[in-house]
């Protein structure tokens, strides 16, 4: 099938609190993409697919982080609607969306993880038996949101009592914090790809210091040692392979003061504008950003051509 039969549909924007940030990975991407194929960027403002798409002219490509992009609500519709799409499916897009979930899973496969405590109403915390319990440093973030947002980083009980009479009711972790080194992995096709450290001022990878310039520093390889560097490949593989995932991800750590790496979370659909850490994972190992666009794209291709058949019957 020639490329001039079938065309790429990005599909950016979205609902949630990460909108603006899709919107610039969706621009970078379709940008990469278009100097070897025909692309529409399509703004989403609804939780609900363009009618105009068809399944059988069109490979998707989603770059909606967080609510409606990356919970498997759009890879649902996708699948029902028999769609070719680049990224995980719904099922492991819905489990590593719950950074809780996730964390069991990778930790039942043998990965250490930080220990955790998840709440919906922040009225039923106790402080004292959580500071008890995970130690006076804490993290607290959504289970369900990426891009750093709503990111606290606490010490004792008094500060966790402050931060919890400012939080809305939604599902929420607090986490034993981890001191250390930031870490990310990125993946293709379940095979890891270069290590990233991430230097934050003030050591806190929050929203602000991820999107404002200067803020963070990034190394990248990251200057580990040997046996530290395949030890986070092989966990980050691990990861991405019991959690189910598809086609690429980017897998977070914290090295801690001993060497020990921690996972943090899988992200199913990560930044994709040139500076994001997937495209700093994948210039380790030789990718430019047009290059691993349209390595990111193959697989949905392939699935497209060898479903379209069955799509045209119906």
């Amino acid at each position: 099938m020639s490329e001039e039969s079938y065309g790429i549909t990005v599909l950016t924007g979205g609902v949630g609190p990460e909108r603006e940030v899709s919107i610039a990975s969706g621009t970078a991407l379709t940008e990469a993409l278009e100097t070897d194929f025909r692309v529409d960027l399509i703004d989403l403002q609804m939780p609900s697919l363009p009618e105009e798409l068809d399944p059988t002219s069109t490979v998707v490509f989603p770059v909606i982080h967080g609510t409606f992009g990356e919970d498997g609500v759009l890879q649902s519709m996708l699948e029902q609607n028999g769609f070719a799409y680049a990224g995980s499916k719904e099922e492991a897009s819905r489990l590593c969306m719950d950074k809780s979930r996730a964390k069991k899973r990778v930790s039942q496969a043998g990965v250490r993880v930080s220990q955790d405590e998840t709440f919906l109403d922040p009225s039923s915390v106790d402080a004292e038996k959580v500071c008890s319990a995970l130690g006076d440093d804490l993290i607290i973030k959504p289970t369900n949101q990426g891009s750093s947002i709503a990111l606290f980083a606490i010490r004792g009980s008094e500060e966790l009592n402050e931060v919890l009479i400012q939080l809305e009711m939604g599902s929420w972790m607090i986490e034993k914090r981890i001191f250390g080194r930031e870490v990310t992995v990125g993946l293709l096709d379940g095979k890891s790809m270069g290590v990233v450290e991430v230097i934050p001022e003030g050591g806190i990878y929050d929203y602000e210091r991820k999107y404002s310039v200067g803020a963070t520093e990034y190394c990248y390889p990251a200057a580990i040692d040997l046996e530290t560097e395949q030890d986070l490949k092989k966990e980050a593989e691990l990861a991405f392979e019991v959690c189910g995932c598809r086609d690429f991800a980017r897998v977070d750590f914290m090295i801690s003061h001993d060497g020990d790496p921690y996972f943090l979370e899988v992200n199913t659909l990560p930044g994709l504008t040139s500076t994001s850490l997937l495209p700093k994972s994948a210039a380790c190992v030789g990718y430019d950003f047009n290059s691993l666009a349209k390595r990111l794209i193959d697989p949905a291709i392939d699935r497209f051509q060898n479903c379209i058949p069955f799509l045209q019957v119906k």
